[in-house]
């Protein structure tokens, strides 16, 4: 018996060391395919169930995509109304006045000082949290991580992420995560309403979903659907969330995202910005004189319907 858990620990050493992914992570992996549990080795993982074999890239990352199409059964209940009785306001993020995590210090990219206010604090040692869609997995991990959380990292397309995955067939299994980060992702999803029903599924009860998506922002990446505040919130009321806020970027409106990403690429952001300045004052100017002639002509109306993102927060 001995023998046996020595080698156990010698082979869980060797993957551990050949992979980015930790034996707390290895645990709560599965096929995306068919949802059978992955017998790891040296070179990749094994589906006990289909057989699919799931191999490490280069860069040491696993690559967990599905290999072949994928059948994924959706009801839609039509005729229900969308918004509750108390319609959200739709307003610009307030800072949570009792935060669980002091961000104070902490500067991170696509993250305001109003989202980060609302990162939960890990409740285990072990407690995990899933970064969908996390780039080169460098950018939110430190905060993360800063919050207590172990960060697992899951991209579709960049090798230096430690999980190569697909948002419509995420590779894990039910309530793994406490907390959820999607930053700038959902608009570059084929199927946002099976995204969000797979967010759903792997999020641990009353965990919490953080995340942005684009509206007026230009074409880019290959993305879908821009959504409105509508739109987010209907995505995320569809995958079974309850939805506390969505809000609309203040600084981030349509003038600066086209400047930066459509108009003038590749300039300097501060460059790009200055150019539309004048419109973004003259813009300003116009709406506070419409609100002599009509009541819709509001400040929160102005920024929600002319902003280039939109933050969301959402709870199972």
């Amino acid at each position: 018996m001995g023998e046996v858990r020595l080698d156990n620990y010698r082979k869980k050493m060797e993957i551990s060391m050949n992979s980015k992914i930790s034996e707390n992570v290895w645990n709560i992996l599965l096929c995306p395919h068919c949802g059978s549990s992955l017998d790891s080795s040296n070179q990749g993982a094994t589906c006990s169930g289909c057989q699919s074999y799931y191999r490490y890239t280069k860069t040491g990352a696993i690559d967990i995509r599905l290999q072949q199409p994928k059948t994924y059964k959706y009801d839609l209940t039509l005729g229900t109304p969308l918004l509750p009785e108390s319609e959200p306001d739709f307003g610009v993020l307030p800072i949570n006045s009792n935060p669980e995590v002091d961000s104070s210090n902490s500067d991170v990219f696509h993250l305001t000082r109003e989202s980060l206010s609302y990162f939960p604090k890990a409740k285990t040692d072990n407690s995990l949290m899933l970064d969908l869609g996390c780039g080169n997995d460098l950018v939110h991990r430190e905060i993360c991580e800063h919050a207590g959380f172990e960060h697992v990292g899951l991209d579709y397309e960049s090798e230096k992420a430690p999980i190569l995955g697909d948002a419509h067939s995420l590779p894990f299994q039910n309530e793994s995560f406490e907390f959820m980060l999607s930053i700038a992702v959902l608009e570059h999803l084929r199927f946002p309403f099976v995204a969000m029903k797979e967010a759903y599924r792997v999020l641990k009860p009353n965990g919490i979903f953080i995340g942005t998506v684009s509206f007026l922002e230009p074409f880019h990446g290959d993305s879908f659907y821009h959504h409105t505040h509508l739109g987010t919130y209907n995505s995320l009321r569809e995958g079974g969330f309850r939805v506390e806020h969505v809000c609309p970027s203040s600084e981030w409106s349509v003038l600066v995202a086209q400047a930066s990403m459509g108009l003038f690429p590749g300039m300097p952001h501060l460059l790009s910005k200055s150019i539309v300045t004048p419109i973004q004052i003259l813009h300003r100017i116009w709406w506070k004189l419409g609100r002599i002639y009509s009541k819709r002509s509001t400040e929160r109306t102005r920024v929600r319907n002319t902003t280039g993102a939109f933050t969301f927060i959402a709870r199972k």
